[in-house]
Order: C-alpha cells, then sequence, then structure tokens
C-alpha cells in the first residue's frame, strides 16, 4: 500500500517553503539585470555612435569662437559657436545645406528687420510685425524650417538689440558665415568622417534586418512553422528607422566624399557604388515583405513545398549577409552577387519541382529581390534582369556557384 503523500506533493518528496517564490524573484532579479545590461549597452553604442559628432561640434565652437574675437575683434562673439554647433547638428548629408539656409535666413531677418525699424521704429507691435514678415519672406523664398527659424530669430535679435547696440547687423551675418564655414571645414578637414564607416554603420542594421527574417522564413517554410513566418512578417516591416538612416548616410557619404580632400579619391571607387545601394536596398526590403507574405499563405494553404524553395530563400538570405561584408569590406561584391544568382537557381528548381498559386509567387519574389540585390551591387537594371534570367531559365551555366 501506497503511502499518502502530503498535500502539493504528489507523494513525491515534500516541496521546500518559499522554493517557488525563490525562483520567481530569482527569475525576475535575472531580467532586471539583462534589461540594465541591454540598456547600458545601447547607451553605450549611443556614445560611440555620436562621439565623433561630440568632439566636432567642441572644435568648431572653439575654432569659430576665436575666428570672430581675435581676428575679427568682434567684442561678444557668440552667434558665430551657436551657427557652427547648429550646422553640426544638422543630418549627416545636409551639413552644406544647412550652412547655406543659415545664411540665407539670418540675411532675410537682417533686411526684414533693418527695412521695418527704419519706417516704423521700436516697440512691441513692431517687434511682432518684424517676425511675422520675416517668417513669410523666409516661407516664401525657401520655405525650409530651418530658414524660418534663423529669420525669425534674427528678426528678433535685430528689434530688440538695434535700439542698444549700434551695427548689429553685419556682425550677425559675418557670425553665421563663419560658424557655418567652420564647422564645414571641421567636418572636411580637421577631424573628417570617413564615408565607409558612416555607410556601414547604416547599412549594417538594414541588411541584418532583412537577413535575419530571410532565414526565418526559409526555416518556416522547411518545418512547416506559420507563427515562425508571421513573426518574420511583422519584424521585417519594422524597417522604417533604418532605411531612413541609410538614406541619410548615402547623403551624407557623398557630401563628405565631395567637401573632404582626404576621400577624394573614394568618390569613384566603393564609396560611391556603396552610396547607391539606399534605393535597389529599400526596394529589395519591399519585395521580401512580399516574399515573406505570400511564404505565410503557402503554409495556412499546404501548399507543397519543395526542399529547394526554402533553399532558395536561405540563398538569397546569404546572399544578403556577403553583400554585408563584401561593403563593409570595400570589396567588389562579386560573391554576393554569385549567391544571389545560387537563389534564383534554387528558386528555379523548384518552380519545376512543382509549386501551388503562393509558392509560384515566392519564386517570382525570388528572382525580383535578386535583382535588386544585383542592381545594389552596382549592376544595371538591365544587367541584373539578364543574369537572373539566365540563372532561372539554365541554372546548369551556374553550376560552379552552387552547392
Amino acid at each position: 500500500m501506497v503511502a499518502a503523500g502530503r498535500p502539493g506533493t504528489d507523494g513525491g518528496a515534500p516541496a521546500r517553503p518559499g522554493a517557488g517564490a525563490h525562483a520567481t524573484s530569482a527569475t525576475t532579479v535575472a531580467r532586471l539585470r539583462a534589461r540594465l545590461s541591454g540598456g547600458l549597452r545601447d547607451r553605450a553604442r549611443r556614445v560611440r555612435g555620436i562621439g565623433g559628432l561630440a568632439l566636432q561640434a567642441g572644435l568648431a565652437a572653439a575654432l569659430s569662437w576665436f575666428v570672430v574675437r581675435q581676428v575679427l575683434h568682434v567684442s561678444q562673439p557668440v552667434f558665430a559657436p551657436i551657427s557652427a554647433v547648429s550646422t553640426l547638428a544638422a543630418s549627416v548629408g545636409q551639413r552644406l545645406r544647412r550652412t547655406v539656409e543659415l545664411i540665407l535666413g539670418v540675411t532675410v531677418g537682417v533686411l526684414v528687420g533693418d527695412l521695418l525699424l527704419t519706417v516704423t521704429g521700436t516697440g512691441w507691435w513692431q517687434l511682432a510685425l518684424i517676425v511675422v514678415l520675416a517668417i513669410l519672406v523666409a516661407l516664401f523664398l525657401a520655405g525650409s524650417a530651418a530658414v524660418v527659424i534663423q529669420a525669425g530669430a534674427t528678426a528678433v535679435l535685430i528689434a530688440t538689440l538695434s535700439p542698444s547696440v549700434r551695427d548689429l547687423e553685419i556682425p550677425r551675418f559675418v557670425d553665421a558665415l563663419v560658424g557655418g564655414a567652420v564647422a564645414l571645414v571641421v567636418t572636411a578637414v580637421l577631424l573628417p568622417l570617413s564615408p565607409l564607416r558612416v555607410l556601414n554603420r547604416a547599412a549594417r542594421p538594414v541588411l541584418d534586418l532583412l537577413s535575419t527574417q530571410l532565414d526565418a522564413t526559409a526555416g518556416a517554410l522547411a518545418d512547416g512553422d506559420i507563427d515562425r513566418a508571421l513573426t518574420a512578417r511583422t519584424k521585417l516591416r519594422e524597417n522604417k528607422d533604418e532605411l531612413r538612416a541609410l538614406i541619410e548616410a548615402t547623403q551624407g557619404a557623398r557630401e563628405a566624399s565631395t567637401l573632404s580632400p582626404v576621400h577624394w579619391h573614394e568618390r569613384h571607387g566603393p564609396v560611391g557604388r556603396y552610396a547607391q545601394t539606399a534605393e535597389p536596398i529599400d526596394r529589395a526590403m519591399r519585395n521580401a515583405g512580399t516574399l515573406i507574405r505570400r511564404a505565410v499563405t503557402v503554409i495556412e494553404d499546404g501548399e507543397p513545398v519543395p526542399k529547394a524553395l526554402p533553399g532558395a530563400v536561405a540563398d538569397l538570405a546569404e546572399a544578403v549577409r556577403v553583400l554585408k561584408r563584401q561593403f563593409a569590406a570595400g570589396h567588389e561584391p562579386t560573391e554576393a552577387r554569385a549567391r544571389a544568382l545560387r537563389a534564383v537557381c534554387a528558386a528555379g528548381d523548384a518552380y519545376r519541382e512543382g509549386v501551388g498559386f503562393s509558392g509560384a509567387v515566392v519564386v517570382a519574389q525570388v528572382r525580383t529581390t535578386v535583382s535588386d540585390l544585383l542592381v545594389a551591387t552596382g549592376l544595371t537594371q538591365e544587367v541584373a534582369n539578364r543574369l537572373v534570367r539566365r540563372a532561372f531559365d539554365a541554372p546548369e551555366r551556374f553550376a560552379g556557384d552552387r552547392r
């Protein structure tokens, strides 16, 4: 006869008092520790990402102050450092434009302020009128937020300080000119950004996201895992910030390689090629999104999944990873092209073996995404499409590149 166990023990060894609470507490502590560690890593990554900008801003502020105070002998060189930092605060790739906008805004504010002060005199309603007109003129001429802000701020300074500070207009204009020019000199000559590093930092999250979710989709197709496919679809949709950063980085790389003598030689090399990738990678992301959505339908509808179909998607993910590595090294992405065409060969095999309606769409999207990636490597659209057709229709020509 088996002895009855204590309640809650099912006849086994008695549970230790408080064991469940202890386990819960340990789990909570582990989660908090992981969250704290992740937060610290994110902050460290953020500091590394903008550390160069902070150095540039500090140097530009100091140099602009020195030029205005020691060279031009302005007694209160306040606006030149502000202008320098304002220029550097613009997105990488927008700094030359920000300098032009800064000078244009200051010019509008000075002209409108001086003209109206001459006609109307000073006072509260004159201040309101000057600011309104300066903003309207700035909007008419440029429509840029930076121009509007500078025009309005300069109009306020002219309207409020001109009665007590003589000849304010020229120093204000000179401050804007010196601050913007010094900021450009710092970014182009003294502490130039590496265009390749700017591009790598921005492209890495985009390409990692794309390759990871394609890998997940390949696994989902192979295993019939609908939840995994749905998760991949959701995660790939969350790409707006990464794509925006990549577009800004391509603008910054072009600006850096144009303004900085140190990087002039890179304009027509890897940087020039790399800077053209934002648009085709954006298309590749969208086409891969369609691929994943149709992969979900393939699993939901129980369509046939030839072994070559998840293989094609996995090859596509590997092509993206190779592209990232070759771009980062500044190499001609020949291996990435071969890997991408291998995915087309596998997709052709899957199509000939037999797929359903949605499976055929997955095959078509593999072809389209590969075409986008080939354009991202520097090929023309015509050449990319021709290579894709050949790999799909005659995979034996690419046998040397396949597993």
